[in-house]
């Protein structure tokens, strides 16, 4: 049954984020700000060619092939960490990810670019430049989550050799 709510999880995320990027795509122009939050987010529409910050934009094959495969190796992680019992931490973490990867890897194949659209409205000028989508979001919390879930099993174990 759990196998069931972390999957419905992971293509809740894909298909959230799938909703929010097509409304992005199709109400605003590119580069279109609009403060939402009380003025503390931006909504913005921008188009990433490459991974994080644009890295390889220049070499976007490159960047869908690896995308893909990493993608398809989280996705057997995935399956994989259900033949463990508990874990649940490392697998919510795994859901959260997965979600986000295949997000932004759908959008890689089927847009040859990735829709980004929040951003924070601060001061530095870098930062403020940096745009995310909920993908993002879920892709760095996902990792926390397992590295939070495989320490909590490595001390586990530690704990029960003693």
């Amino acid at each position: 049954m759990t196998a069931i709510i972390f999957a419905a999880l992971a293509v809740g995320i894909f298909l959230l984020d799938l909703l929010l990027k097509n409304h992005i795509e199709t109400h605003l122009q590119v580069g279109e700000e609009k403060p939402v939050c009380g003025g503390r987010l931006l909504i913005r529409r921008y188009h990433n060619r490459g991974a994080f910050l644009d890295a390889g934009q220049k070499r976007q094959k490159a960047v869908v092939l690896l995308s893909l495969i990493l993608t398809l190796f989280m996705t057997a992680a995935f399956l994989a960490a259900f033949t463990f019992r508990g874990k649940t931490t490392l697998k919510a973490g795994l859901a959260l990810l997965l979600g986000g990867a295949y997000s932004n890897t759908y959008d890689r194949l089927a847009r040859n670019y990735v829709v980004d659209y929040v951003s924070f409205p601060v001061k530095n000028k870098r930062i403020r430049r940096i745009v995310f989508n909920i993908s993002d979001f879920c892709i760095i919390i996902g990792a926390l989550l397992m590295t939070l879930g495989q320490n909590t099993t490595e001390k586990k174990k530690k704990v029960r050799r003693k």
